[in-house]
């Protein structure tokens, strides 16, 4: 049986594929799942998020209805950061990082196309974007 980190990733994909083809310029950034029967995508694009756009997602979701319920949410001030992309537009901004081993808060210090470097207390951690679970920006205002 999968573990939760697997089905999150291969969802991650899949989902990942089937909107951004399907809705031209939806970015999705994350899909977390929530249980073994419901799992939220968080998308963005260029002139925002709405109720009308969340719409048009889950409709192109449609399928996954079968087996889950599916939430569709904006990425909030908290926004989810996953890839090297989101590292580098995050590059001086705090995060809080999860991986299999810890919990991670700190400053993004460098992402390149293997890993982002956080600085944590006066150190530098190098953690790979493979091995994180979740990531999120922190809200500092």
């Amino acid at each position: 049986m999968p573990n939760v980190h697997d089905t999150e990733r291969k969802l991650q994909r899949e989902v990942t594929q089937r909107v951004e083809s399907g809705l031209p310029g939806v970015e999705v950034l994350a899909v977390e799942l929530s249980g073994s029967e419901h799992f939220t995508v968080f998308v963005d694009h260029p002139q925002g998020v709405d109720h009308q756009l969340c719409q048009r997602v889950t409709d192109v979701l449609r399928d996954y209805l079968r087996e889950y319920s599916i939430d569709v949410s904006s990425p909030g001030v908290e926004r989810p950061v996953r890839t090297a992309s989101h590292f580098r537009n995050a590059v001086g901004r705090r995060v809080a990082l999860r991986t299999a081993e810890r919990r991670v808060r700190g400053e993004v210090l460098e992402a390149d196309e293997r890993a982002v470097k956080v600085g944590v207390d006066g150190d530098a951690l190098d953690i790979p974007y493979e091995a994180i679970v979740r990531g999120n920006l922190i809200d500092e205002g």
